[in-house]
């Protein structure tokens, strides 16, 4: 398969030439689209349901399926995963498109968005914001265990018929970045999310997907 290229500016204004790399891997939620807003408020209203600290288990359930941490965090209420799910369906408000989101999804890139949320969810986020479906997604409800596993990158390097170390990774949180060096790829980091010092297991670090240097469409 030919390679496809990215080129990353990272935090002392060097290129990142990675032309010679076939697949990008990109999360979704504080990669491409901000959806901070509901995910706050469900988070909290499960943390006050079980006395927790809020701003705790948010940090906690970053970048990781909810059913995963919120089995966790309250091992006594099977109900929750199910609850939070809701939740988070019922609720796109405030959800936005992160900056250069759109550009990337439109170019010419094998690409495949590989994320915590289930399918339901990331459909409803994408639609909310109204970017593209690509043709493949690795969603929580079709994987076994959840990043920072290596399993979701894996797969949608399967998916797209790449091998690991011909993929590059876009993320925005430390669990993220944990499941894609796992995998073998090679991990841009974007500071969207979390401050630099939580990031530093990245290969680039970037501000947004801004940063990236598209191919053009022959």
């Amino acid at each position: 398969l030919p390679a496809r290229g990215v080129v990353a500016r990272d935090l002392a204004g060097r290129l990142n030439a990675l032309a010679d790399y076939a697949a990008v891997l990109a999360d979704l939620d504080g990669t491409l689209i901000d959806s901070d807003p509901p995910v706050h408020r469900a988070w909290t209203a499960f943390a006050r349901r079980h006395g927790l600290d809020a701003d705790r288990v948010i940090a906690t359930a970053s970048g990781r399926p909810s059913r995963e941490v919120a089995t966790e965090l309250a091992p006594d209420a099977p109900d929750e995963p199910e609850r939070l799910e809701q939740a988070e369906l019922s609720d796109t408000e405030g959800i936005t498109a992160m900056p250069g989101a759109p550009e990337l999804l439109a170019a010419p890139l094998r690409l495949a968005i590989v994320t915590s949320c289930s399918r339901a969810l990331a459909l409803a986020r994408l639609s909310a914001v109204g970017l593209p479906l690509p043709e493949t997604l690795v969603c929580a409800d079709e994987i076994s265990h959840g990043k920072p596993d290596p399993e979701p990158y894996l797969l949608g390097a399967q998916r797209l018929g790449i091998a690991p170390a011909d993929c590059v990774v876009l993320e925005d949180a430390p669990a993220g970045i944990a499941a894609g060096k796992a995998a073998g790829m090679t991990v841009i980091a974007l500071r969207t999310t979390h401050p630099a010092d939580e990031l530093t297991a990245a290969d680039v670090l970037i501000d947004d997907l801004s940063a990236l240097a598209l191919p053009r469409a022959a």
